[in-house]
């Protein structure tokens, strides 16, 4: 039996991001699809319709349908397409080391850094570890973000990481978002591998990707390609065996150094190259030519200190960005979509148009989920998010607070700030 269709009105400002199938590029980031006085007909979790109140109203579906006033800006829910939620406890000790002036590679070979999650991760249980990341994503939620890109790689062993990814599935189950799991085996060399990358690589080739592509536990596979732990000719290795086991290729690219990982994810044709700081022109068309859509994790470079990544020149470039908050224990504990955007206003010179693209649609296909996800159309997922706000522009504008106040996935209330 079909449900009651919803009509969701009292919508100052409705930004629907209607559009292709194809991640937003250029000037078409821009295109928010704004309707004043809008209105949103759902129903058995798809759109119905959604366009100007006096319009939608009129339709038959809407005289039947039960009636719902939202009271702010309703635009899609966020899609966040790079997190690290599946971790046993905040590096604390790191961020101490940090802000008293210790540098990454200082805290690298003082133990902290991505080895110093392994032994939480390692000594915790899937029941375990899957209540910490159901935690991490009712937190996302609650910021409005409905959909969720979820890496393992805090395990660095075959054990251990697929228990991180088993905890990623069960946590999904028990929170209302999508999830879209990531293997990312080749975070960091374990300490039991002595520092030797080439012998790992075999190791992840050879074991833990078959492993997880027989469970079928990921859609993508990562690879962090970084000076002193992934060259780009391993990450290239890593990419093809993934991609022969059928995990679609992810980087983490030109974050601290220039070392070719954004030219070696154009090659991969990799679904999305990520940080990316000190990508240059070169870098910026060979991704453009490739395909590969740009995440860039503003709170990560706030967190850390760290110069931003040339936006700007992205986007002017045509190359399609995304953004996400790259949420981890080490080095951005942050899970609020709202944050990020507004960072990528005032640090990245994005516009507010362009930001909010970037967190929903671009954010949907640098997952998977677009043309399922991140617009407010006809067809798609109810998924979107209530605003307390009159104009859309006050969610970068009021940054770190929350001013999400409902959350709909699949046309129900998933989070309500009143209940």
């Amino acid at each position: 039996m079909r449900e009651t269709p919803l009509l969701l009105t009292d919508i100052p400002q409705l930004l629907t991001f209607a559009g292709g199938a194809k991640p937003r590029a250029g000037k078409a980031m821009r295109e928010t699809g704004l309707v004043k006085d809008g209105a949103v007909l759902m129903r058995d979790g798809v759109i119905l319709a959604s366009g100007p109140r006096r319009e939608i109203q009129r339709l038959p579906a809407a005289r039947k349908a039960r009636k719902l006033e939202a009271g702010g800006v309703v635009m899609p829910a966020f899609c966040d397409c790079h997190t690290h939620p599946v971790f046993a406890a905040p590096r604390l000790n790191d961020f101490a080391m940090r802000v008293g002036g210790s540098s990454y590679a200082d805290i690298k070979k003082a133990g902290g850094g991505i080895v110093s999650s392994v032994r939480g991760v390692r000594e915790s249980s899937v029941e375990e570890l899957a209540g910490f990341a159901a935690a991490n994503f009712a937190r996302m939620l609650r910021c409005g973000t409905a959909a969720i890109e979820a890496k393992s790689g805090y395990g660095l062993s075959l054990e251990a990481e697929l228990k991180s990814l088993r905890a990623i599935a069960r946590a999904a189950q028990d929170v209302p978002v999508d999830v879209a799991p990531t293997l990312l085996a080749a975070h960091a060399v374990p300490p039991e591998f002595g520092g030797d990358a080439a012998k790992y690589v075999d190791f992840v080739i050879e074991k833990i990707i078959p492993a997880v592509a027989r469970e079928k536990l990921a859609v993508f596979a990562d690879v962090f390609c970084e000076k002193g732990y992934f060259s780009p000719e391993q990450s290239a290795r890593i990419m093809k065996a993934a991609a022969k086991a059928g995990l679609k290729p992810k980087f983490h690219a030109e974050q601290m150094n220039r070392t070719g990982g954004a030219l070696a994810a154009a090659a991969a044709k990799a679904v999305s190259a990520d940080h990316l700081d000190m990508a240059d022109a070169s870098d910026i068309a060979a991704l453009k030519r490739a395909g590969t859509i740009a995440v860039l994790l503003p709170a990560s470079n706030c967190f850390l200190g760290l110069p931003y990544p040339p936006a700007r020149t992205m986007i002017d470039a045509g190359l399609p960005v995304a953004l996400a908050t790259d949420f981890n224990p080490g080095t951005s504990p942050c899970w609020n979509m709202q944050l990020v955007a507004a960072l990528a206003c005032t640090q990245m010179r994005m516009t507010p148009e362009e930001a909010l693209c970037a967190a929903t649609v671009n954010g949907a296909f640098a997952m998977g989920f677009g043309g399922r996800a991140g617009t407010i159309q006809k067809g798609r997922q109810a998924d979107l998010l209530v605003l307390r706000a009159r104009d859309y522009r006050e969610a970068v504008y009021y940054f770190g607070d929350n001013l999400c106040s409902m959350v709909f996935k699949r046309g129900v209330a998933a989070w309500n700030a009143a209940a």
